[in-house]
């Protein structure tokens, strides 16, 4: 989800934290769990080459500048898409394999952390934030 140095507009996040929620809950409603590789291929996409086409889409229905938009940490995104990779792969391979358990438990949680980071909250960004204060916590341990 790289956007470079300047960060990415809020609308663009929420459109592809939407995007993972509708996903979801068409897998969840269809039974057709091929879904899940739609974001999880923009993720992978997003992750590995910079280029994410849900926000690249989505930068097209944008109606100001960029940088008239509360701009999101290109890092702090990238971390996010993450968690969410890891949720759509394991959501994914789950139900290929029949775990039907698992499936629903991984594809729930990226839906319940894409839903209340629509409201607000990202549930990733205060894991990151967790993550950084012991490493720093424990590089000041260390060198005293």
């Amino acid at each position: 989800m790289s956007e470079g140095s300047t960060g990415i507009p809020r609308p663009l996040v929420k459109t592809n934290q939407g995007f993972i929620v509708i996903s979801v809950l068409l897998t969840w409603f269809t039974g057709q769990y091929w879904i899940l590789a739609l974001p999880l291929a923009a993720g992978v996409l997003g992750l590995v080459f910079g280029y994410n086409p849900v926000i690249k889409l989505g930068a097209k229905f944008l109606t100001k500048e960029r940088s008239a938009y509360l701009l999101e940490d290109a890092e702090q995104q990238q971390f996010n898409q993450s968690i969410a990779v890891f949720c759509l792969t394991a959501g994914l391979v789950s139900f290929i394999a029949g775990w039907t358990i698992a499936a629903y438990i991984f594809t729930a949680l990226v839906a319940v952390a894409a839903t209340v980071a629509i409201l607000g909250f990202c549930i990733g960004c205060f894991i990151h934030y967790q993550w950084r204060m012991y490493t720093y916590r424990r590089k000041q341990g260390s060198s005293h």
